[in-house]
């Protein structure tokens, strides 16, 4: 559909458990999400870093088995955490567990605390990262598309693999996130199915330009990218003493959040969307820190998705 707008939620892996998190996917798949995601990271990364936190492949291996219609992928994977031939074959794995629902999310990485305690090769900068980036995803998109990869180096010496069985998807999509415009988005117009940014509307719209500049110089239609749209923290009430108390309650769980919260009515929330969709955005995600606020849950998808989609097919009217 034209106006289509699809809608999508990431609960955070941090300061929960695993049966609470189990379910905050299960009840977005029961809801009527279109995707569901989480974070690759293997500390929390808002407040204190010190806390227990759930691995990204794992978690949505287990939201595969309690839902049925919601896509599923990191927002977005480490690449240094992993051999991009091993991450193409999770991710098509993945796509056969969830019966062909998998997104494979992938960026450069940036949180130095984990990689120095886990081991793993931080590069000497956001620079050469991006250069990984580009590499990896030449050999996920050749492997995910049924071809044997060979990795082009000099990061990696990936050799004629094969991913057999294939997934089921015909084209498993490659979602690429960040917004550096020089390296990732040129990565983003050579190899991506979608691509995830955020903040105000000057600066989302200053980097659309520049991906559509680079799709120009690399002969990609741009219209085949989807433009996701990530919020962080949303809480919607009717009134905003609520909806402060909500965030209040989030906000003890998880000790030095102090990221600003996008807090109003469902009415509020989807006006201040609209000029993303109307710019092309018609993909948008949220944060959904724990303990999960299912009233925000439920009107996100039953409340401003509809106001957006009726929104869109006005202005396509016109």
């Amino acid at each position: 559909m034209a106006n289509e707008i699809k809608v999508g939620v990431l609960p955070w892996g941090q300061y929960t458990d695993w049966p609470s998190l189990l379910r905050a996917g299960q009840r977005a798949d029961e809801l009527g999400y279109d995707s569901l995601w989480t974070w690759d990271h293997l500390y929390p990364i808002q407040g204190d870093w010190r806390g227990p936190i759930f691995e990204g492949y794992m978690t949505l291996a287990g939201w595969a088995g309690v839902t049925s219609k919601v896509t599923l992928g990191l927002m977005v994977g480490a690449n240094t955490f992993r051999n991009p031939a091993l991450t193409a074959k999770m991710a098509t794995t993945l796509d056969h567990m969830s019966n062909g629902r998998a997104i494979l999310g992938i960026g450069g990485a940036w949180f130095e605390t984990e990689h120095e305690a886990y081991g793993l090769d931080f590069g000497s900068g956001f620079g050469e990262r991006l250069d990984w980036l580009d590499e990896a995803v030449e050999v996920m998109r050749a492997m995910a598309d049924g071809e044997e990869a060979t990795a082009r180096g000099p990061r990696y010496a990936t050799k004629h693999v094969r991913n057999d069985p294939p997934p089921i998807q015909r084209r498993l999509p490659i979602l690429i996130g960040g917004d550096g415009e020089k390296k990732t988005l040129h990565t983003v117009a050579k190899y991506a199915d979608a691509w995830n940014t955020g903040g105000d509307l000057e600066f989302v719209r200053h980097k659309d330009e520049v991906l559509r500049r680079w799709c120009g110089e690399v002969g990609r239609d741009e219209s085949e990218i989807e433009r996701t749209l990530g919020l962080g923290l949303v809480v919607i009430r009717d009134s905003a003493d609520e909806a402060r108390a909500m965030d209040a309650v989030i906000r003890k769980q998880h000790p030095g959040f102090d990221d600003p919260p996008k807090i109003g009515t469902s009415e509020e929330i989807a006006a201040s969307l609209a000029p993303y969709v109307e710019l092309g955005f018609r993909h948008i995600l949220f944060d959904a820190p724990a303990p999960f606020d299912d009233e925000t849950l439920e009107r996100f998808v039953g409340e401003v998705k509809p106001m957006l989609e009726a929104g869109s097919t006005a202005a396509a009217r016109r």
